[in-house]
């Protein structure tokens, strides 16, 4: 049983506080649907060991240790479970000595866009979270707490693998879509979508359904697949993106920032763009799967095995 009512009380008196007083009963519907490995996942998190760390460093990664003696077979049965619920996709995370080296180096990600934010005393709003990795890495910047939102069951307990080591940090992982949302929420200071917006049919409607979660004033964070080019172009993939089917538009950044204008953004800027290399996303003995290197052109990395531009990535910033 995961007990929302931490967060109820943190939300009390917030415009998030309607909302909250129906997350236990929504979660609890959906855990009763669950998934078909769900009994295996939460064996893995069972069979983690029990420790409390001394140490703890949410700002140049995210790293727990701790005084008390973890020795060798404390380590390999930590580093079995947390096999269990392998592949892991966002990270790194180093846990009691147990390096999860996992497909993306978000940390790089995180250096790239980090540094044009400002989280402090922030309520924030992660769409698509993933393992929730950022989560983490935001409350190191100073947020003052985070939900963090993905129907992903493997994401949800690989969040409580970590959580279970933080409990009284205010990050919570909500196996939710961003559809499951009330409309107008209108509660969060600042909401993140990253790796996400390329996913969806609408891309417009997702930016209005992200700019419904803000407070006036709130900034957006939108993180995705972008292409070079001037404001009329946009690339519609015929088939698949880098052998993804779920891919939908890849705009260049000047075609987005007008797309953010429309949906009644302001102060709408890009604050970096960076091409993804394989030293960044690849295959692991945690993510074993194929990755990055396997979706590019062998003979020429300035494309993907489609013959479509290799993947580009930008970061933009816009004021509700």
């Amino acid at each position: 049983m995961i007990d929302l009512s931490p967060l109820v009380r943190r939300l009390a008196g917030t415009p998030l506080a309607t909302w909250s007083q129906g997350l236990q009963a929504q979660l609890q519907t959906k855990l009763e649907k669950g998934h078909g490995d769900l009994d295996r996942w939460r064996g893995a998190l069972e069979a983690l060991p029990r420790l409390t760390p001394s140490e703890i460093d949410l700002v140049d990664g995210l790293r727990l240790d701790c005084d008390c003696d973890c020795d060798d077979a404390t380590r390999a049965q930590m580093r079995q479970a947390l096999m269990g619920l392998s592949p892991w996709r966002k990270g790194p995370f180093d846990l009691f000595g147990v390096h999860v080296d996992t497909e993306w180096r978000s940390d790089w990600k995180w250096s790239r866009v980090g540094p044009h934010l400002d989280l402090k005393g922030k309520r924030v709003l992660d769409v698509g979270c993933g393992n929730g990795y950022y989560q983490w890495r935001m409350l190191g910047a100073g947020a003052d707490m985070v939900i963090g939102v993905d129907p992903n069951w493997l994401f949800f307990c690989q969040f409580q693998a970590v959580q279970q080591y933080l409990p009284d940090l205010p990050a919570w992982h909500l196996p939710f879509a961003l559809e499951e949302l009330p409309a107008n929420l209108e509660g969060f200071d600042t909401v993140f979508s990253m790796g996400v917006f390329y996913h969806r049919r609408s891309p417009i409607e997702h930016l209005l359904a992200l700019k419904d979660c803000l407070v006036k004033g709130g900034e957006l964070v939108l993180e995705t697949l972008v292409i070079e080019g001037d404001e009329n172009q946009v690339l519609v993939p015929e088939d698949r993106y880098a052998q993804m089917r779920n891919v939908w538009f890849l705009p260049s950044v000047p075609a987005l920032e007008r797309w953010l204008r429309r949906a009644g953004f302001s102060d709408v800027r890009c604050v970096d763009v960076s091409v993804t290399s394989v030293e960044e996303q690849r295959s692991t003995e945690w993510m074993r799967y194929q990755s990055l290197g396997d979706f590019l052109d062998p003979n020429d990395h300035g494309k993907t095995v489609e013959g479509l531009p290799a993947p580009r990535r930008a970061t933009l910033l816009a004021r509700k």
